[in-house]
Parts: C-alpha cells; sequence; structure tokens
C-alpha cells in the first residue's frame, strides 16, 4: 500500500487534509488553524513529495524523513503542515482496523473532563465570573482558565489592577471547589512572574501558563522553581515545535506541566514523544487546544490513552462570534455534560468532515 493522493481544503483559518492511498482508503486530518491558506501551500511544497509513494503505516519514519530532509526551514510552518498529514494517517490506520485512535494508543474512548477556557482579555472580572457561573449551570464545567496580564506584555496588565481584580472575583463567583487555571501568554520578567504567582497561590489557582516569553524557558524555569513549594503548578510550552528544544526544556524542569499543541508540533506521532519525555521526567501532559477545530478532538483521543495526562483537556468557551470560523466544520459536534466530552468512539477519529463546508472551501491536490 502507498500514499496515492494529498488533497486540501482550506480557507485563511481551517485547513483540512485528505490522504488516499493507492487500494482506496482514505483519512482525514488537519492542518493548524490561522492562516491556514499558507500552511496548506507548504503542505503541498515541502510536505507531500516526500509522502506520496510512501507506506502509510510508516507514520514515525515518514514524519523524520520529511523535518529531516527540509533541515533548512526548522521553523513552525513546516511543522504546522506536517501535523496534516500526520494527523490524515492517523486516521487512515484507524479506519482500516475499525479501531479509534485512542484505541490504537491503547486508550478506551469515554467521557473525559475538560475545562472552560476563556480567550478573552477584553472583559471585565465580573463579567467574565458571571460568564463562568452560567457555564458550570449549563454544562457543569468544574476547572476554569482565564487571562491575566498582557499578551507578551513587558509586565503590563491589559489594563490597570484587572489581574488583581479577576482573580479574586472569580473565586469568590465559583466558591472553592472549582480549579482555576490562568494564562498569562508570556506577559512577565520572572521577577514579575513570581510575584504574580504568590498572589495566584493565596487564592487557589492551581496552573499558571506561560509566565514567560516562551523563548526565554530559563526564565520560566526561575518562576517554577521559586514556587515550587507552594500549590500551584507552572506550564507551559504551546508554541514549541522542535524536540530536541522539548528535551532541553524537559531537562532543565521548565515546568511542571507540559503542553504541546498537537497541529503547532507537527502532528500526534511528535505530540507523543513530548508526552513520553515528560513521561519519564515525571510530568503531567495537558495538551493546548484552545479552539473548537479537529486539535481538540486529536487532544481527546491522545489525553485518553497516555499515563500522564493531567485531569483535563483544554475546551474553548468562545463561541461563533469570537470565532466564526468554527461554525460547521464537522460532526458530531464536540458537547460538554456534566464537566465532560465524550471521546470519540468511531474509527479514527470519529468525526466527519462536513461536505457543505469542503464545497466552500479552496482546493488543491497533489498526487503520483
Amino acid at each position: 500500500m502507498k500514499i496515492q493522493r494529498i488533497e486540501t481544503f482550506c480557507n485563511e483559518f481551517v485547513g483540512f487534509v485528505r490522504v488516499q492511498t493507492d487500494d482506496g482508503v482514505e483519512g482525514w486530518g488537519q492542518v493548524s488553524t490561522y492562516n491556514a491558506d499558507i500552511t496548506t501551500q507548504v503542505l503541498h511544497r515541502q510536505v507531500a513529495p516526500y509522502a506520496l509513494g510512501h507506506d502509510p503505516a510508516d507514520i514515525d519514519g515518514l514524519v523524520d524523513t520529511i523535518v529531516e530532509a527540509e533541515f533548512k526551514f526548522p521553523g513552525s510552518y513546516l511543522r504546522r503542515a506536517l501535523a496534516g498529514l500526520d494527523t490524515a494517517l492517523w486516521d487512515l490506520r484507524g479506519k482500516q482496523v475499525g479501531k479509534s485512535v485512542c484505541e490504537l494508543l491503547g486508550g478506551q474512548p469515554r467521557p473525559f473532563p475538560v475545562y472552560a477556557s476563556s480567550m478573552r482579555r477584553d472583559i471585565a472580572p465580573e463579567a467574565e465570573a458571571e460568564r463562568f457561573v452560567r457555564l458550570r449551570e449549563a454544562h457543569g464545567f468544574r476547572a476554569f482558565k482565564f487571562r491575566i496580564g498582557r499578551e507578551c506584555g513587558h509586565n503590563a496588565d491589559e489594563w490597570p489592577g484587572r489581574t488583581e481584580a479577576i482573580v479574586p472575583a472569580v473565586r469568590r463567583a465559583l466558591g472553592d471547589e472549582a480549579a482555576l487555571l490562568v494564562d498569562a501568554n508570556c506577559g512577565y520578567t520572572p521577577q514579575k512572574a513570581i510575584e504574580v504567582g504568590r498572589f495566584l497561590a493565596d487564592y487557589g489557582i492551581c496552573h499558571f501558563e506561560e509566565p514567560c516569553p516562551y523563548w526565554e524557558f530559563e526564565w520560566t524555569a526561575q518562576v517554577r522553581q521559586a514556587l515550587h513549594a507552594l500549590p500551584i503548578q507552572v506550564a507551559g510550552g504551546e508554541q514549541d515545535c522542535d524536540l530536541a528544544q522539548w528535551r532541553r526544556m524537559i531537562q532543565a524542569r521548565a515546568f511542571d506541566i507540559v503542553q504541546p499543541d498537537i497541529c503547532y508540533v507537527g502532528g500526534l506521532t511528535r505530540a507523543l514523544r513530548v508526552a513520553a519525555m515528560a513521561n519519564r521526567a515525571g510530568m503531567a501532559c495537558v495538551l493546548h487546544s484552545a479552539n473548537l477545530s479537529l486539535v481538540t478532538v486529536f487532544s481527546l483521543h491522545l489525553m485518553g490513552a497516555i499515563e500522564n495526562a493531567g485531569p483535563y483537556v483544554e475546551f474553548s468557551i468562545e463561541g461563533l462570534d469570537y470565532y466564526p470560523w468554527q461554525e460547521g466544520l464537522f460532526s458530531p459536534a464536540l458537547e460538554v455534560r456534566d464537566g465532560q466530552v465524550q471521546i470519540p468512539n468511531g474509527p479514527g477519529w470519529g468525526v466527519e468532515i462536513n461536505p457543505d463546508w469542503l464545497a466552500q472551501a479552496d482546493y488543491r491536490a497533489s498526487a503520483l
């Protein structure tokens, strides 16, 4: 069996990939969201030529071949494109044997806890707290993540006093039983992050994400070390797509929790390698899956199978008013019930791409 054809269907935000073999088996995957139209060009130019004619069962070997062949392009776009091929091949493998990807990895599809993940900094503290309460009542969420500081903010807040206001506001609204997580999005220097981390710990925040610029992982390691005795864990790694860098970060104990993004790091295969490195170091893995494209489906399958999975999967609470491009991507849609989402249990990823969406997308194919 050989890979015969690689097709992409994309718009600016989302790009789906279909891989077909010479005996008619096919699988669906997705490149990373955002600038997906550019990413699919990279896929056809720098990924597809190596994949066509290759054995689809040798995913590990093919992923490594492409990364090494394109060694002069070590950055994000190649990995974002590679994710589309990799995830399509995992879907294909599952469909060949009639198993979900979760089962292929040794797990079992089941309801998996999720945390309500806010993407907004433009929201007032009281409004964010009220939104969380409504979501808890409607869907049973038990864990919630909100934004503090300013994205790459050089110690500034989104507006003066917002962080100091939102943390107690959310805690008051949700009570002591809720697990609260925060994301600083590279906002602080080490000294400021340590100061903020101690403030967060006073309010029982359990997860402090990306406190420092991600490229300064030694800074994050300083923060983790300073906060290590407190009941708060430092998390990060969503942006990182170089496995050697991941190895260095894990060896440096930069985090308590690793957060690879399946579509940023280059696919399920490479995310599994990060999770395995973290597991050997005694670190938990909580994947980054900050929108309701297929990345959350991929993350559910992986988290349902790995040994060091954290307690929940990230689940964006932003609707079509914030992410209008999320509409009608696939079915069945993911639904939160009692704070959990069912890991899709059909073959492969267990979802079907919406044919009406595909009909409106830009199409391109590479073939033998």
